[in-house]
């Protein structure tokens, strides 16, 4: 727990910061794009404008979460940085399905455009959004919300390469068709992570066994702690990135409370050490106890 509120903090600043440079080249974006009668120019300052509400979406989560937990709500808010990741990535999906309409549309109608302009705010325009995915990266390994925030910045740097790519090919061949091709060329690659980002936290939000866990791995590891004789009913989901739980039956040995208890705590140190699960609810079974009685004891959390 510790560990997810520290990543939320030093993920903070560097969302503040590229929300900061995104608001201030969609100004720009909007201006250039208005006198240079650029289309694609106005359309990565529309696609700014989502990222910029992305980069809120996710701040603001990224606060929600760190509230502590109430009788209510026992897990806090950890999970409003799901859903948060899950709404910025529907919007990722909105912006290609958008950036495919435009260029369908200037197929059927190719504008004239001031390229040397539209490629000077492009280019501004990319080395702030490379910034951005630097401040962003080390962020984006370890939370689904700041990695959805990283893709939207990765997304507008490849439109900024695209309508520079595509002003220098008008520039120097009058080939205005090259407009609409590297915008369909940015709609895949932006939906592409799209959908990673919707399938990664619609399985938090279905509670599906995180990816990197396999639950006949933990089976066997477990049964080899001495004392436990089976475990079974095992049920593994994320709580939200980098938080996850386990709930389980142990079957055990006939013997001693204090007994059980260090079964509980060589289990809970195995699952932590090797797969990072670190809140687990275990119900102690013993086959030997009269009229098969479960013994329920204190477990550690």
């Amino acid at each position: 727990m510790h560990n997810h509120e520290h990543s939320n903090h030093t993920a903070g600043r560097p969302l503040k910061i590229t929300l900061g440079l995104v608001l201030v080249i969609m100004v720009a974006e909007i201006i250039g794009g208005i006198l240079s009668n650029s289309l694609a120019l106005l359309s990565d300052a529309g696609h700014m404008l989502t990222d910029a509400l992305a980069l809120g979406l996710s701040l603001f989560a990224m606060n929600l979460a760190r509230r502590p937990a109430t009788p209510t709500r026992t897990f806090g808010y950890h999970r409003a940085e799901i859903m948060a990741a899950l709404a910025n990535g529907t919007v990722l999906v909105l912006v290609s399905a958008f950036i495919f309409y435009e260029a369908a549309q200037r197929f059927s109608a190719l504008p004239t455009v001031k390229t040397p302009l539209m490629m000077i705010i492009a280019g501004i325009g990319l080395a702030a959004n490379l910034v951005g995915i630097g401040l962003l990266r080390s962020g984006s390994r370890h939370s689904i919300n700041v990695r959805a925030a990283f893709w939207h910045v990765a997304g507008d740097t490849l439109s900024s390469v695209g309508v520079i790519i595509a002003g220098a090919v008008i520039y120097f061949t009058g080939w205005y068709i090259a407009d609409p091709i590297v915008a369909v060329v940015i709609g895949v690659v932006i939906l592409w992570g799209a959908v990673r980002i919707v399938r990664e936290a619609s399985d938090i939000l279905l509670e599906s066994v995180p990816p990197h866990v396999r639950i006949e791995d933990v089976s066997a590891a477990v049964k080899k702690v001495p004392g436990v004789v089976d475990m079974h009913d095992v049920h593994i989901w994320t709580i939200t990135s980098g938080i996850y739980a386990l709930s389980a039956h142990l079957s055990i040995a006939d013997q001693t409370v204090s007994q059980s208890g260090d079964i509980v705590t060589k289990v809970n140190q195995a699952l932590s050490e090797n797969y990072n699960i670190t809140h687990t609810t275990l119900q102690l079974e013993c086959d030997s106890c009269p009229t098969g009685l479960v013994c329920n004891l204190p477990q550690a959390k």
